[in-house]
Parts: structure tokens; C-alpha cells; sequence
């Protein structure tokens, strides 16, 4: 599930120079990505701040520890540029670099082994990740269709870790003043993955007189949207993310690169606002769910994990702020 949803986004990552195309089909479809993923804009960066919460974990499926994340907050920052295009702007290839830090304050921590309670020191952790992305766009049975290959290769502070690969095809079923439909599939070249191809689905559609419309991907987000003020928007809904980075770890039961993977459902409300057609900030807050967290040896399905964590709902708080560098009025 981890790959499924970041690949969803890296499927559409460099899709934003197909908005200057002239047809109004690439137009279209370009800046509807741009303007649902702010990772894909040509700048963006975001911080996140998350609320305490109590957690329970389980090693090699016996109880490990339960204890408290006092504080927990992450900042990212992702740049995008398109290097190359054919003059029909109908194949072009894009180049990513994304960068993530975290860092968690904890509780009182009780080990079930020792029976012993005990503290943590701060611990920080850092992730960066890079991408070439090839996409094509044509046409297969009268409709819009949009091909796209990418490679991308991510690690720590220590070293490099690994490369995965992501081949799709999504086409656009049906556009109307009123709905978009888009269907697809993706293989994820990738042996951590438990599923190599997943389906792809999107609909956005704008509700008969009302300024309200419903945006949802498959299986990323829920979410209904309307415009509020001058330049601004607000949306209400529900998005599943996918956080993961690499641990280097030396103990008596685990002993090298270990890759943790966490889904979180966050549920809530978000404000966009347009300072100028490049430039749009957003502040989003709600209930952040934490589905799964996970501890697997690097490379490994995340079903033949060491570690398990449960972790109680928390409140959340983000901010963020990008830059569209291809952005038109």
C-alpha cells in the first residue's frame, strides 16, 4: 500500500509542463494535476506538526514496548523541473528531488522484556529522494491517454538505500464542464512491493448549482471543495498518506538498514489561498489515524515485518507554501 500511494503521485509528477500545452485537452488535464498535489509544483515546501499520542509495539510478534510520542513534527520540501519536451509538448521528461525531516520527543517508555520503565533521547531522522520521469501523451480510442516511466532512488543522512521503478498508463474516459474520469493501471518494478500492478482511478465532478465539487482518487483521498473568499478555497475529507525512511540500527535482535513504512488516514479540513497565479500557501488541521506502522528489512514486502506498531489518533496541524514556476493567469 505504501508504494501504491506514493507511486499514484510520482505517476503525475511531471505532468505540469503538458499546461502549456495549446490543446485543450493537455491543458487541462495538466493543471488539474498541479492543482491537486502541491508536490508537484515546481517549489514546495511544508511543515507539519502532530499532537501527542500513546503507541504499543509488538518484535518478531511478541510485545516489545508501549509508550508516549510527546511530540512529533516533519518538514518537507520538494523541487520539480521539466528539462525536456518535443515541440509538440507531447513527450517531455522531468526531473524530482524531494527531502523530508523528522524528529519525535518522547514519554515515559515501559519495556515488556525488562518489565522496567525508561526514557528515550529526541530522535531525528532525515530522507531525501530523487526521480527522472518520461511522459507521453496521446490518444487510443478518440480519448486522451497519458503514458508515463519513472525511476527514482532514495536514502538517508548515512548513504544511498534503493531504487524502485514505476511504469503507467491512465486514460481519460470522460470530460465535461461538470466531471473528469480517468481510469489506469500501474506496475510497481519494485520487490518490496506485494502487489506489482494496482488499478488507478479519479473522479472530479461539480455538483448541479453549487459552488461545491467532489475530488476523489483510488485510494488516496475524499474530498469536497468549494471556493471561499476572493482567491481562496476550502476543502473537507479525508486523505491516506504514506510517510516511510530508513533506519540504520545496531542491536541484539536488529542489525543493519531497515526501511519503516507508516500509513496515515488524516481527516479534516484545509485552506487554500492564491497570493498570485504562481504562488499558493494552504493550512490544513484535523484527526490524523495511523492505519499501520511497520519495520521491515530494506527491500522486504512490508508483510514479513519485525516490527508492529498500534498508535492512538492525534491531532494534527500543517502548513505549506509552492511555487508553480509554468503557472499561467
Amino acid at each position: 500500500m505504501k508504494s501504491r500511494i506514493i507511486s499514484v503521485l510520482i505517476v503525475f509528477t511531471s505532468m505540469h509542463i503538458m499546461a502549456q500545452e495549446k490543446e485543450p485537452g493537455i491543458k487541462t488535464f495538466g493543471k488539474a494535476i498541479v492543482d491537486k498535489f502541491p508536490t508537484t509544483r515546481t517549489f514546495d515546501v511544508q511543515y507539519e506538526q502532530l499532537g501527542p499520542s500513546n503507541y504499543n509495539s509488538d518484535l518478531f510478534g511478541n510485545n516489545f514496548e508501549r509508550g508516549r510520542f510527546e511530540s512529533h513534527n516533519r518538514f518537507k520540501a520538494a523541487f520539480n523541473m521539466p528539462f525536456y519536451a518535443t515541440k509538440s509538448k507531447r513527450f517531455a521528461l522531468t526531473t524530482s528531488v524531494r527531502y523530508k525531516y523528522e524528529s519525535y520527543e518522547f514519554g515515559d517508555i515501559y519495556n515488556y522484556n525488562s518489565t522496567q520503565n525508561y526514557s528515550r533521547e529526541r530522535e531525528e531522522l532525515h530522507y531525501w529522494a530523487g526521480a527522472l520521469t518520461a511522459t507521453y501523451m496521446s490518444s487510443l480510442f478518440k480519448k486522451p491517454i497519458i503514458y508515463n516511466a519513472t525511476i527514482s532512488f532514495d536514502g538517508n543522512e548515512d548513504d544511498f538505500q534503493r531504487v524502485k521503478g514505476f511504469a503507467s498508463a491512465v486514460i481519460v474516459l470522460k470530460r465535461t464542464p461538470s466531471t473528469t474520469i480517468t481510469v489506469g493501471a500501474l506496475a510497481l518494478l519494485d520487490p518490496s512491493s506485494i502487489v506489482p500492478v494496482t488499478p488507478l482511478f479519479s473522479m472530479n465532478h461539480k455538483f448541479k448549482d453549487s459552488k461545491w465539487d467532489m475530488d476523489f482518487i483510488l485510494p488516496q483521498r475524499l474530498l469536497f471543495r468549494r471556493e471561499l473568499l476572493e482567491n481562496g478555497r476550502i476543502s473537507l475529507g479525508t486523505e491516506l498518506n504514506s510517510e516511510s525512511f530508513y533506519l540504520n540500527l545496531s542491536t541484539s535482535n536488529l542489525n543493519g538498514v531497515y526501511e519503516l513504512n507508516q500509513l496515515e488516514l488524516k481527516s479534516g479540513i484545509t485552506y487554500e489561498y492564491c497570493f498570485t497565479p504562481k504562488i499558493i500557501s494552504f493550512v490544513k488541521a484535523g484527526v490524523n489515524n495511523v492505519v499501520s506502522t511497520r519495520i521491515t528489512e530494506k527491500g522486504e514486502r512490508t508483510n514479513r515485518y519485525v516490527y508492529d506498531q498500534k498508535e492512538d489518533a492525534q491531532g494534527y496541524f500543517r502548513v505549506g507554501i509552492s511555487y508553480n514556476l509554468f503557472q499561467q493567469k
